[in-house]
């Protein structure tokens, strides 16, 4: 899996809002610890209870809490559940678990569930590979405006699919498109624009230009101001 934004000082970083600190979750679980103590959790949706730095797993109470919220139906409850089974932070990976609650949480419209849920159709983890359940899935994430890091993601992992004709028929266009919507005004040069590069390589200027156009109807039929 591509991830294009790498680690930084955790020791010194304070996460702002969930989805930031979400980015890390899919790190090694040492890394997300430190940076889960680092959070300064919002007033709502925040994630589960920290550990320990010494600590490689959470408790069993810090499990009963959080199945608790998701058997309430708290979405980003069960996309915390299903990323601590994921990750294997209550012990071992449990990834029929983990499926379980990322479906029920992408099914209430959390994007950062959809995303993962379709990273796992994309990986055959835990589940039969399937391309175009995770186009799916990626779809409904990248859809999401604003983007708070689950939107972003799929935007992503959508354009990787086009580019390649993984699950959806290869178009570079639509690569296009849905990387220039995950770039959004980031540098021209920067991480984010890697894989925009690779789509324009195999474009002309007019079909960029089309591509362009589609961006600015995406973004007017979404209300997405973001850039």
């Amino acid at each position: 899996m591509i991830f294009l934004a790498g680690p930084v000082s955790l020791a010194q970083t304070t996460f702002t809002k969930p989805s930031e600190a979400y980015e890390y979750a899919r790190q090694p679980r040492t890394e997300w610890e430190a940076a889960l103590r680092a959070h300064k959790q919002a007033a709502t949706h925040r994630p589960p209870p920290a550990q320990s730095a010494t600590r490689a797993q959470w408790t069993g109470d810090d499990r009963k809490e959080l199945l608790a919220q998701a058997q309430r139906g708290d979405a980003n409850s069960q996309m915390w559940l299903a990323t601590a089974y994921e990750q294997g932070w209550f012990g071992d990976r449990n990834y029929a678990e983990a499926w379980k609650w990322y479906k029920k949480s992408a099914a209430k419209g959390n994007p950062d569930a959809q995303n993962s849920l379709g990273q796992m159709y994309e990986d055959g983890e835990g589940v039969k590979q399937n391309y175009v359940l995770a186009a799916k899935w990626y779809r409904k994430a990248a859809e999401h405006v604003p983007d708070l890091g689950g939107a972003g993601q799929g935007r992503n992992h959508l354009g990787l699919l086009y580019l390649d004709g993984r699950g959806v028929p290869q178009d570079y266009g639509q690569a296009y498109m849905w990387f220039r919507l995950f770039a959004g005004s980031a540098s021209k040069c920067g991480p984010r624009t890697s894989n925009l590069s690779s789509a324009a390589q195999q474009m002309t200027a007019a079909e960029i230009e089309e591509a362009e156009h589609k961006v600015a109807e995406w973004k007017i039929r979404h209300h997405d101001q973001q850039d």
